[in-house]
């Protein structure tokens, strides 16, 4: 989580709180060029959760998670993963 540490940490809080299982919530941080982009892979069957109907709490999450990133200074997108 090099690129963005805050942002990071924030992010898989928000997710490990959502799921049904914690535990399994991994956030890894991938660099492509000038952006930051914090992969989530969470257990199987929790990725509906993550995302919300219509999508609205993984925008809620990508939201919060990219103010976040302000304080690392850097510009950051997110990927919901399953497994």
């Amino acid at each position: 989580m090099s690129g963005a540490p805050t942002a990071a940490a924030v992010l898989e809080h928000i997710v490990r709180s959502i799921v049904d299982v914690p535990d399994q919530v991994r956030v890894e941080a991938v660099e492509d060029d000038d952006q930051v982009v914090l992969e989530v892979r969470v257990a199987d069957g929790d990725l509906g959760r993550v995302i919300g109907r219509r999508g609205r709490t993984a925008a809620s999450i990508r939201t919060v998670v990219r103010a976040a990133a302000t304080r690392d200074g850097a510009d950051v997108d997110v990927d919901f993963l399953d497994g």
